[in-house]
């Protein structure tokens, strides 16, 4: 089970509160939620109304139906093999609806209208139908048809910037897009050569206009419009793990990946003019192939570089007390992963591996959070992303740890430490067992200020909650960090040490439950209750 990476969200501030200079603020009508989310899909809605009236004019009603039936094999093998990419950090799904909304209905919308036009110009302009084709196919159809949908990827960039955190995003978001035109496109050829089959006299068969039609855009290149625009979503990859002030770089790595999409596409369209028909052939074999196992390799490669990431930037969590020692292990392995979910589900329902599932997505993110903070790419709101992360994982420490240990211990084939029973089987371990290494000075970090977690905490590890014993600088991203201007120091507990060293929240709290006190929870809505309530408190309260 995958989920996307929850980032939450709080209710926004009533319309008309005061801002800060006392002025009563009213959100322009298009800042509106509702307005943000009508606009594309109605616009997408009447695209597809549009696109629908234009393939069904060219393909008659049951070429339509023939070739919407035979054009929907691809499109779940494609879906689920981008999924897979996207497992370590899964975007959520109302990203990819509107990617591949937007390729099969706005972008195939342009395409048609667009490439017919300037077809249909350049033959009456040049009184030569056939080389109006020829430049429309090779030329035209690759500039309009990438740049249609490089627009979404765009959106996406721009507009879920939060989603889009590097290369392996891009490929996804490029990919679906691109599926999505591969799908309408396939129907309106496919139904086209159903068409041309019952005017033929009904011919069927393997020997059928078709058969051949499917063999070609079906089963040999259902990757070709996927591919192409790869090499975009790769560009715009690039860009976002580019540092802000090289905005250089930041530029031309979209359009640099556009310019190549461009011309793949316009090499692949351009096979079947030349050779007598085996042109298309050589290029499939000598360059299609190649280029797709290259980028295969390319994408499942940054997709461990990832998985790495994870293994490395969470370890700073396990000395505050935030996570348990074989976390950041687990986190670092997609079957480790997928075992805890089983586990959970096994052992309380649904509701519990999806909880799990949750966690490890909100993991991710706050490890990929570090990473953009100490390779100087941090937002200016990294402070309260980070905190809101560790909340979220408080919330679901109950339900997932005890599956996230029992996956460590079964790959890792050792007892761990610091890690709270299996659902009420076992007992905990002294420390210095186990095959995960003692956190308390990681290479990459120093030895934190705070030390190492205390060892007599509760169920789950939590070092004992007080106020760090230093007093680190207040945050400032500094030029590094896209150039923000410093913002007013935050209570020294709070606060982000220099170089990001530590967590900015410092150690993780205890229950208080033993010496008489109430626990604080922060957030008393229960999102999922496999177990009795724990006693144990959650994050400290903001200052």
């Amino acid at each position: 089970m995958a989920t996307s990476p929850p980032y939450p969200t709080y209710p926004p501030a009533p319309t008309g509160s005061p801002a800060p200079g006392g002025v009563l603020r009213h959100p322009h009508w298009w800042q509106r939620t509702w307005v943000r989310y009508a606009a594309p899909i109605s616009l997408l809605a009447l695209s597809g109304l549009v696109i629908l009236a234009l393939v069904r004019q060219q393909t008659g009603t049951e070429g339509f139906l023939v070739g919407l039936g035979l054009a929907v094999f691809p499109v779940p093998l494609l879906i689920a093999a981008f999924r897979w990419l996207d497992r370590v950090e899964p975007g959520p799904w109302r990203n990819l609806a509107f990617c591949f909304a937007w390729g099969a209905c706005a972008a195939a919308l342009v395409a048609i209208i667009a490439n017919s036009f300037a077809t249909h110009w350049i033959a009456v302009a040049t009184a030569d139908p056939k080389g109006a084709d020829t430049l429309g196919m090779t030329v035209i159809a690759p500039v309009v048809e990438e740049s249609a949908k490089a627009t979404a990827v765009l959106l996406v960039f721009l507009f879920r910037r939060r989603h889009f955190t590097g290369i392996v995003d891009g490929v996804v978001t490029a990919g679906v897009t691109a599926t999505g035109f591969a799908f309408t496109e396939n129907i309106l050829y496919l139904g086209t050569a159903f068409g041309t089959d019952q005017s033929d006299g009904g011919h069927g068969g393997i020997a059928s206009v078709t058969a051949a039609t499917f063999f070609v855009r079906v089963v040999m290149s259902p990757f070709a419009h996927p591919l192409f625009t790869v090499f975009t979503g790769i560009g715009f990859g690039i860009s976002a793990l580019t540092a802000e002030h090289r905005r250089v770089r930041r530029t031309l790595a979209p359009l640099g990946g556009l310019l190549l999409a461009m011309g793949m596409h316009s090499l692949w369209n351009g096979s079947t003019s030349f050779g007598d028909g085996y042109g298309f052939f050589a290029v499939y074999g000598a360059f299609m192939v190649p280029m797709f196992g290259l980028l295969t390799w390319l994408v499942i490669s940054t997709r461990q570089r990832e998985l790495r990431t994870v293994r490395a930037e969470l370890p700073a969590y396990v000395v505050a007390g935030w996570l348990t020692m074989p976390e950041p292990f687990v986190m670092g392995s997609m079957k480790a992963r997928r075992l805890a979910r089983d586990h959970a589900r096994d052992r309380l329902g649904k509701a519990a591996a999806r909880t799990v599932a949750e966690y490890e997505a909100y993991a991710t993110s706050l490890a990929f959070l570090r990473h953009r903070g100490r390779s100087g790419r941090a937002g200016a709101d990294f402070v309260v992303r980070e905190r809101e992360l560790l909340q979220e994982l408080w919330h679901r420490r109950e339900v997932a740890r005890p599956a996230l240990a029992h996956a460590g211990h079964t790959l890792a084939g050792a007892v761990l430490w610091g890690v709270p029973p299996m659902y009420g089987h076992g007992h905990g371990y002294a420390p210095g067992h186990g095959p995960f290494p003692v956190y308390g000075h990681h290479p990459s970090y120093g030895a934190p200020s705070y030390g190492a977690p205390s060892h007599g905490a509760p169920a789950y590890g939590a070092p004992a909650y007080g106020a760090p014993g230093y007093r680190p600088p207040a945050y400032d991203p500094g030029p590094g960090a896209g150039g923000h201007a410093p913002r007013p120091a935050v209570p020294s507990q709070y606060a982000v040490p220099s170089q990001y060293g530590a967590p900015a929240y410092g150690r993780a709290p205890q229950a208080y439950a033993s010496q008489g006190q109430a626990a604080y929870d922060p957030a008393p809505q229960v999102r999922v209750t496999p177990t009795p309530p724990s006693t144990a408190a959650g994050p400290p309260p903001s200052a």
